[in-house]
């Protein structure tokens, strides 16, 4: 197992012992362990994201840190737009899109003033970082 899934393994048991609270990297932030399908295996995938609450929708950044590539969860997305979220105790279903022009780039902007890292993520790489926008299906 890579190292970044260990990290992963750990962050995902710590948010379900703790109701969704986790300390270290993450400890201020809203986070939410998203569940997608994976694109080629088919297999449930889990994976500690940060979030923007906007209203009645949830933006999900795919910067991988300032990667050069994108994350695979934003992979399996594109592949199948339909997942869910645990936030807290909770889990839903959700619905996931990727935001266009100009929405992304004012979406991007309110995740950097809410996490200054994200600047250093989008001034790292070449690549546009996506913004992807989660919504509860009914």
């Amino acid at each position: 197992m890579s190292e970044m899934n260990d990290f992963n393994k750990a962050v995902i048991e710590e948010f379900r012992a703790n109701e969704g609270k986790v300390g270290g990297f993450f400890a201020d932030a809203t986070l939410l362990l998203l569940h997608t399908t994976g694109a080629k295996s088919g297999l449930e995938r889990v994976n500690p994201v940060m979030y923007l609450a906007d209203g009645e929708r949830y933006v999900i950044v795919a910067s991988k840190a300032g990667a050069p590539t994108h994350p695979d969860w934003y992979h399996n997305i594109i592949a199948n737009s339909e997942g869910s979220v645990e936030i807290g105790t909770e889990k839903f279903q959700v619905l996931a899109t990727v935001a266009a022009e100009p929405e992304r780039t004012q979406l991007y902007e309110k995740v950097e003033a809410m996490n200054p890292t994200f600047t250093e993520y989008k001034n790292k790489t070449t690549r546009v970082i996506p913004i992807v926008i989660l919504t509860r299906k009914s």
